[in-house]
């Protein structure tokens, strides 16, 4: 595993924007896509807002996609390694770059088709605990034309959209780089996140 995160750490070192294509393995993206349909099919996804608890808002013209917040209380093994992975990855981070990360925090995001999410920042403005925003994906099918790419806005003014495939991981400073996901045709699955101080 080391080789993949030397992957994400080394493009987020030189561009900004950590990417690997295969962060997660196939088997366990396939299962982590599974588990996100089964909760689809019995309704227990929510609409997502913005903001955090101290002050959250809900607007379908900014946000419209529905999540489920992942708990180790839930014991689902799947999920369970995930949360391995992302451990073991928060290890290597922190022995290698000092970043002093101490928890984390992931939730399932279903964008179904029409869906997007309007530029935003990632870190609350009354809360500095999240450090890193990192996304997984869970789009085995996807195609060029599908949409949904998360769009990057540099603040060189560059903008660099990054596709939904299938195991691919994304990682970047929360406080750093505003960004987007672009209306999406087809349902869009990942698991999006953050790492904590």
């Amino acid at each position: 595993m080391q080789n993949i995160f030397e992957t994400l750490i080394g493009s987020y070192l030189n561009d900004t924007v950590g990417i690997a294509d295969h962060f997660l393995s196939q088997p366990l993206a396939l299962a982590l896509k599974k588990n996100l349909l089964a909760l689809m099919s019995e309704d227990a996804l929510s609409s997502a807002g913005t903001g955090n608890e101290a002050k959250i808002h809900h607007d379908k013209t900014v946000r419209s996609d529905k999540i489920y917040w992942l708990d180790k209380s839930h014991n689902d093994p799947y999920e369970n390694e995930f949360f391995k992975l992302i451990e073991n990855f928060i290890n290597y981070l922190n022995e290698t770059c000092y970043t002093g990360i101490k928890e984390y925090e992931f939730h399932y995001a279903l964008y179904e088709k029409g869906s997007f999410y309007t530029r935003h920042m990632d870190r609350f403005k009354n809360d500095d605990s999240r450090q890193f925003s990192m996304i997984t994906y869970l789009n085995p099918d996807w195609i060029e034309g599908d949409g949904g790419e998360l769009c990057i806005h540099h603040n060189t003014g560059e903008l660099q959209h990054i596709s939904p495939k299938n195991g691919k991981g994304v990682f970047f400073k929360s406080n750093e780089l505003e960004h987007e996901v672009l209306l999406t045709h087809v349902p869009r699955m990942s698991i999006t996140g953050w790492l904590k101080i």
